[in-house]
Formats: structure tokens, C-alpha cells, sequence
């Protein structure tokens, strides 16, 4: 197999990661984490969402993280953003890239957003029209491709339709979610045959959640379909209010030594992400799931 010789791992545990945690950081934890994030080699960190702080408590400070985190030269900052009034505070904060968001499934979009799927879409294109007009760019994340916990499997014409219609807006990439971490290696492939035939492979990225640990497997058929960039969250971070059951994404310290380990390159450090990891797993309070952080842990353990 010819392997690619990089892929990009986007770094989205400081909003999808804690935006489901019991436990919430403080201002300064999250500005901390973002900094050594930045430190890592990553390129790319979603740092918060701005949406009302009433849905995702969370992520009350997302204005004030913003301004407040140092921004390193060659890192993309993004956010999300929900509607006009978000994207007003992510311009107010100057977030480098926005990110919108809606779902495939009827039921899981009125859950996350309270509008049906139709509702949506006016409201993306104008938060996608006035980002670009401020020079900026746009990613798109689309939930629930391979699966809906309200819904169960979703009409792959039906995903078409939407990406098409997300793309259509200007956005730069559709991150594919496997909100439920449902999707399986076979699934996965079915998946990306339909959309590389409409779509070229450079304006898809995967989102996959690790709930049935299968989503080392799907990025490696993904990576075998030719696709090359993954959403991760350090430590296993996350999960989704509105998708019972669902445990966070694939972990950036465990995808990065997978490639690590198939030589391909990332440009990230791993020991930099494991200390990343070690710090947010003291503040959040919690073994975080992470194998390659366990590892670690245990090395040290064995070499005292």
C-alpha cells in the first residue's frame, strides 16, 4: 500500500472536547492548554464555539480565550460558529477561520441547532458570505453521516445533498462526522466511493469518534481512499451534547503515533502532545482515554 507521505491533524479538543465536560476549565486553563497546543507542532486548533453560552456553558469565554491566547505564527485559530450573532464575536476576536455546522438527520439537527434541515441552510450561506467578505475562510462540519442515534443510518443521497449544498456556499472543507462513532471500516469506504465521485478528495476531511473503537480502523481505509486530513481531540476529549452515548473523537496523541509509527509525517511532537495531554487530563479530573497517554503514564510509572 502507498501510504501518504503527510497528513494534517486539526486539533479540535479545546471546543468539541470540553464543550461536553462536566467539569469546566477556567479561563486561563483553556488559554494555557491552547498555548501548548500551539507549541506542538499542530497547524490547525478550533479553540472554542460561539455559540449562546445558555446551550454550551462550557464555553461561556470563547470571546476572552480569544484575545487572550498567543497566537503562533503558521497556526490556523478557528471557531464555530452557529448563526450572524456568533460570527460577529468570532470577527470581534479575530478568529482566523470559521466553522459552520448542521446534520444529515432531520431529528439530530433540530436537537443540535432547533431548526430542520431546511431552516438551516439560509442561515449558513449568509454566516458563509459575510466570513468570506472579511477575508476569511470557512470549514464546514456535517454530523451524523454514517449514523443517527435518533434516526439510525442516513440515506447516503440525502448526505450528497447536503455537502453539495454546504460546498455550494464557499466553504474551503466538509469535515465528515461520525458523530456516534457508529461507522465501521466497510461503511466508511461505501461512504467515500459516493463522494469521491462528486467531490474531489482535498475538500473532505473525517471526523471520527471512537465509542465502538473502530476509529484508527476508519482512518485507515479513509487514508486508503486517498483522504488526508482528521479532526482529532487530545486525550480522547469529547462527545456530543445532543448524541447520547457518543464518546469523544479519535485521540491526536494516539493518531499521532500511528503515523509516527507508519512514517508519515504529521510535524507534530509527540512528547510536546503528551504533555499537552497530562495537563488537561489534571485540570478536567478524569482518565482521559488515550492509549498512547496510558503508555506513557505507565513507562513512568515502571522507570521510578
Amino acid at each position: 500500500m502507498d501510504w501518504p507521505q503527510s497528513i494534517c491533524i486539526k486539533e479540535v479538543g479545546p471546543r468539541d472536547g470540553l464543550q461536553n465536560e462536566k467539569k469546566y476549565l477556567s479561563t486561563e486553563d483553556k488559554v494555557s492548554w491552547i498555548n501548548s497546543l500551539a507549541l506542538t507542532g499542530l497547524t490547525y486548533i478550533e479553540i472554542s464555539s460561539f455559540v449562546n453560552p445558555k446551550w454550551v456553558p462550557a464555553l461561556h469565554d470563547a470571546l476572552e480565550v480569544a484575545k487572550k491566547i498567543d497566537r503562533k505564527p503558521g497556526v490556523t485559530y478557528a471557531a464555530l460558529v452557529p448563526n450572524q450573532k456568533g460570527l460577529e464575536k468570532a470577527l470581534q476576536a479575530n478568529i482566523d477561520e470559521t466553522a459552520v455546522f448542521m446534520s444529515a438527520s432531520e431529528s439530530h439537527n433540530k436537537k443540535n441547532i432547533n431548526k430542520s434541515i431546511a431552516e438551516t441552510f439560509p442561515i449558513l450561506k449568509e454566516v458563509v458570505h459575510d466570513t468570506l467578505a472579511a477575508g476569511k475562510t470557512v470549514r464546514g462540519y456535517l454530523s451524523a453521516v454514517f449514523s443517527c442515534p435518533y434516526e439510525g443510518k442516513i440515506s447516503i443521497d440525502k448526505v450528497l445533498f447536503i455537502s453539495e449544498k454546504m460546498l455550494e456556499m464557499g466553504i474551503s472543507e466538509l469535515s465528515l462526522g461520525d458523530t456516534i462513532g457508529t461507522a465501521n471500516p466497510t461503511q466508511v469506504e461505501e461512504v467515500l466511493e459516493a463522494f469521491l465521485k462528486y467531490f474531489p478528495k482535498d475538500k473532505l476531511a473525517m471526523h471520527f469518534h471512537n465509542t465502538y473503537g473502530m476509529a484508527l480502523a476508519n482512518i485507515l481505509i479513509s487514508l486508503e481512499m486517498g483522504i488526508t486530513t482528521f479532526d482529532a481531540s487530545l486525550g480522547g476529549l469529547g462527545g456530543c451534547p445532543y448524541a447520547p452515548g457518543a464518546s469523544g473523537n479519535i485521540a491526536t496523541d494516539d493518531l499521532n503515533h500511528m503515523m509516527n509509527e507508519m512514517g508519515i509525517s504529521t510535524g507534530i511532537n509527540q512528547e510536546k502532545l503528551l504533555a499537552a495531554s497530562c495537563f488537561i487530563e489534571e485540570k478536567i479530573g478524569r482518565t482521559l482515554p488515550s492509549h498512547a497517554l496510558k503508555a506513557e503514564k505507565s513507562k513512568k510509572r515502571l522507570s521510578k
